[in-house]
C-alpha cells in the first residue's frame, strides 16, 4: 500500500511540475500533497477522505496533514487543476497508445435512492433522474461519459445529468484523438451528422453499433468487430465502482463530483502505472 502512495504522489507532483503548476508558497501542505490524500482515499478508503487524513497521520507520511475541514476547502480549490491534470496525463496516453481504436459508452452514478429524492439537498431538478435501460428502472444522478483506449485505460470523461442520452454526452466529450482513430460505441450514439462531421473535419471515424433498422447497416462480420471490440468498456466501468461506496458522501455538488473524479484518475493511474 506505502509502495502504491509513493507512486501516486510521484506521478501527481511529475503531472503539475509538467503543466506549470505552482503551489502558494504559504502552504505547509503542497497541492501534490493534498491530490494525492484525495486520491488514496478513493483507491483504498472508498472515498473517504477522514479514513485518507488518519492514515497519513498515524504513519507520518505528512506531518503536516491539515484537519478534515481546512483538507476540504483547499481540495476543493484544486477542482479546475485536478481536472487540468488528468486532460494533461490523458493527452499523454493517447500519444503512446499503440492502436487507434478507443472505446466510448456511460455509466449512472445515482446521488441517492429512488426513494429518497424528495429529501436530495444535492441537486433539485427532473434533469437528474435518468433511466437505465440495461436493469429497466430509473435513477437519481449523474451520467458519467467515458473514453478509455482499447486496452481500458480511462483518458477522457464527462458528467452530464441523469436524463442527458449519449447522443448529448457525445457532444460534451473533446474526443481529442490522433487522426484515423475510431471510436468503438454501442447504438446509442447513433448520430449520423456527428459521424460525418468527425469524420470529415478530425478523421475520427465512429464505429457504432448500429441498430436492426438502421441506413448504415453493418454487415454480420463488421457487427460482430464491433461488438467485441467495445465489450471491455464494461470491465472499465466494473472496475471504476467497485471502489465506490454504498453512498458517496457529500454535501455539495462539487464534491459529489470531485470524488468521481478521484475514482476515475486513480483507475486511470492504477491501469497505466501501478497494476
Amino acid at each position: 500500500m506505502i509502495d502504491e502512495i509513493i507512486a501516486i504522489y510521484a506521478i501527481t507532483d511529475d503531472l503539475l511540475k509538467a503543466i506549470g503548476h505552482q503551489d502558494d508558497c504559504r502552504a505547509q501542505l503542497s497541492d501534490a500533497e493534498v491530490i494525492t490524500a484525495a486520491l488514496v482515499s478513493a483507491r483504498f478508503f472508498g472515498g473517504n477522505q477522514q479514513s485518507a487524513i488518519n492514515y497519513f497521520k498515524d504513519h507520518g507520511l505528512m506531518p503536516q496533514m491539515l484537519s478534515k475541514s481546512r483538507f476540504n476547502r483547499r481540495w476543493h480549490r484544486l477542482f479546475l487543476p485536478l481536472l487540468n491534470l488528468f486532460d494533461y496525463l490523458g493527452t499523454v496516453l493517447k500519444s503512446i497508445h499503440p492502436t487507434t481504436e478507443y472505446l466510448l459508452d456511460s455509466f449512472p452514478v445515482a446521488i441517492c435512492d429512488n426513494i429518497r429524492i424528495p429529501r436530495v439537498r444535492l441537486v433539485r431538478s427532473e434533469d437528474y433522474r435518468g433511466y437505465i435501460a440495461s436493469k429497466k428502472r430509473y435513477f437519481y444522478g449523474i451520467r458519467v461519459q467515458l473514453l478509455a483506449t482499447s486496452t481500458g485505460i480511462p483518458v477522457e470523461f464527462a458528467f452530464l445529468p441523469g436524463e442527458a442520452n449519449d447522443v448529448r454526452g457525445l457532444n460534451a466529450l473533446p474526443l481529442s484523438l490522433p487522426e484515423n482513430a475510431e471510436v468503438y460505441g454501442d447504438a446509442a450514439y447513433t448520430d449520423y451528422q456527428a459521424e460525418d462531421d468527425l469524420r470529415d473535419t478530425d478523421g475520427i471515424i465512429l464505429q457504432i453499433a448500429r441498430k436492426r433498422n438502421s441506413t448504415r447497416a453493418d454487415s454480420p462480420a463488421m457487427a460482430y468487430i464491433k461488438q467485441v471490440t467495445r465489450h471491455p468498456i464494461e470491465t472499465v466501468f466494473s472496475q471504476i465502482t467497485l471502489r465506490f461506496p454504498k453512498s458517496i458522501h457529500a454535501v455539495t455538488l462539487d464534491g459529489f463530483l470531485l470524488k468521481l473524479v478521484t475514482f476515475i484518475f486513480t483507475r486511470t493511474l492504477e491501469s497505466a502505472f501501478i497494476a
